[in-house]
């Protein structure tokens, strides 16, 4: 088995900018990554693909392999599944509240194949048995099309139903989900760098007096 994330450090997440500033936001996405593999190394994963572009900005210290494709996600993807025969766990890299116990249970299910969907229609994680009979397709409502496609390709499929693994950090708001429910480098940048500031409405962020 083996673990393959897409990777992106620079620029990214620019739905953060009202929280972070761009230097802010490639460190926070770092941090992310680095909760992500752990939990992956934790769950006995130790091979691990980090799929990036030339400009990639992995850490050098992670014991991962870093797999360099300028394609787009999809098209990257599919061109890394094609060559593989182990079973393939994607997972995205801004999902740090994946604990050991969820990546346990995804990978001991007996279906072809497991998809945890995201927030808005998206994947988060598909955990492929056999990658030569299955192709992604991100974007737009990519939980639908993967769906589909095990259908097409006769795969028996599971729909890992979890709020965790459904909370990807894209915006402001998303970051008190770290606060309460995160673990590891993530949280404790988020807890230094903000409060939460609790009332009737939801709670919400607000930049820390120490920050």
């Amino acid at each position: 088995m083996k673990a393959l994330i897409p990777y992106k450090k620079k620029n990214a997440k620019s739905r953060l900018s009202p929280a972070l500033t761009q230097e802010e936001r490639e460190d926070f996405v770092e941090l992310m990554l680095r909760d992500v593999v752990s939990s992956l190394q934790e769950a006995g994963i130790d091979e691990i693909d980090i799929l990036t572009t030339l400009d990639n900005g992995v850490p050098t210290d992670l014991n991962v392999n870093v797999v360099l494709n300028e394609h787009d996600l999809n098209e990257a993807i599919n061109e890394y599944l094609s060559h593989e025969q182990k079973s393939i766990f994607i997972i995205m890299a801004d999902l740090p509240l994946v604990r050991t116990e969820h990546i346990k249970e995804i990978t001991a299910r007996p279906e072809d194949v497991v998809i945890v969907p995201g927030k808005g229609g998206g994947t988060n994680i598909i955990f492929i048995k056999d990658p030569s009979n299955f192709h992604v397709k991100y974007y737009g409502s990519s939980f639908l099309n993967h769906c589909n496609i095990a259908k097409e390709r006769k795969c028996s499929v599971h729909i890992y139903d979890s709020f965790l693994l459904s909370t990807d950090i894209d915006e402001p708001h998303d970051l008190v989900e770290i606060m309460l429910h995160g673990h590891g480098n993530s949280q404790e940048y988020v807890m230094e760098r903000f409060d939460m500031k609790t009332g009737k409405a939801r709670a919400r962020i607000t930049a820390s007096d120490d920050a």
